[in-house]
């Protein structure tokens, strides 16, 4: 029986759930294992605990609530890492060029260079459906509809060819940004301290993350999804994740070489042309953003 890994509040917090058609299922209420309490608990042995999973499922009928009486958390509320790709679309990192009066870069596969990433905070995350207070001190807060890689094994030093074995699933992410904060405009340009990630990447409710997981054998290609991004319902991002530079198994292999991945760890891997930098848009208190990536369903933003 398919389902969904979540992560669904409770009186008691955060508990790891399963999604199997319109019911939700609590784990832990229905195994009695405490390490079924949190989806980060059940990855940490993600090998032996899957069909367990599979036979809850299997059981799942007429148990549980219906999907519409459950709120749903971001999908892994407490990860250890968010792993975030940057300029990873040549169509993206072309549109940021332009927008500084720069011609657009080359591949850089072409010039010897991996994938590069900055960190985002778990105090960052928001939830499916939430509504995302805007960062006071910003006028520009754009948008980035984002494929997230849910990892289910520990690794170090993980091989290209084998890094879709670390993987557990996918979910969806958008990595709001404040791009009139990202330069400290008093430093020069020329300074290695000119840039703030913190101020333009990680300000609280910056990354809306889920709705809930997606098992990685549920999607038979990722890199093939259909990725669209609306605001109010006018389509601004239409792409798809094989227009990735550098995709997941290189971004796996790269992050892993400086930091080991442990189950939860969450991996952003980049975003497509349309955000609003490029085209001199940004968002504004009410806006509905809507993402949609194939297999994985939709993540609601509401900027408040």
């Amino acid at each position: 029986m398919s389902f969904k890994l979540a992560s669904i509040e409770t009186a008691k917090g955060p508990r790891a759930a399963l999604i199997v058609g319109d019911r939700v299922v609590e784990v832990a209420a229905i195994s009695g294992r405490e390490e079924d309490r949190s989806v980060i608990g059940i990855l940490a042995d993600w090998a032996l605990n899957l069909p367990r999973l599979d036979a809850i499922a299997a059981d799942a009928s007429g148990k549980g609530q219906p999907l519409a009486e459950v709120k749903l958390v971001a999908p892994v509320p407490n990860p250890g890492g968010i792993y975030c790709a940057g300029a990873n679309y040549g169509d993206h990192a072309a549109e940021m060029a332009a927008r500084s009066g720069q011609p657009a870069p080359p591949d850089p596969h072409t010039l010897g260079l991996r994938s590069w990433h900055f960190l985002k905070s778990m105090n960052a995350l928001a939830n499916p459906g939430a509504t995302v207070i805007m960062q006071a001190h910003s006028r520009k807060i754009d948008w980035e509809a984002e494929l997230a890689v849910i990892i289910g094994k520990k690794g170090r030093h993980i091989k290209e060819a084998d890094a879709m074995d670390y993987v557990a699933g996918f979910t969806i992410a958008n990595d709001l940004s404040c791009r009139d904060l990202g330069t400290r405009e008093a430093m020069p340009p020329t300074s290695g301290f000119r840039h703030d990630w913190v101020a333009h990447k990680n300000w609280e409710g910056s990354c809306p993350l889920g709705p809930w997981i997606t098992l990685k054998r549920d999607v038979p290609n990722e890199r093939d999804l259909k990725i669209v991004l609306d605001i109010n319902g006018v389509v601004k991002q239409d792409s798809n994740s094989g227009n990735m530079i550098f995709n997941i198994n290189e971004q796996i292999a790269d992050i892993s070489k400086n930091i080991t991945l442990h189950p939860g760890d969450v991996i952003l891997t980049g975003t497509p042309a349309g955000v609003g930098a490029g085209r001199g848009e940004f968002l504004k208190k009410g806006d509905v953003v809507k993402i949609r990536i194939d297999k994985l369903g939709e993540l609601v933003t509401t900027m408040g």
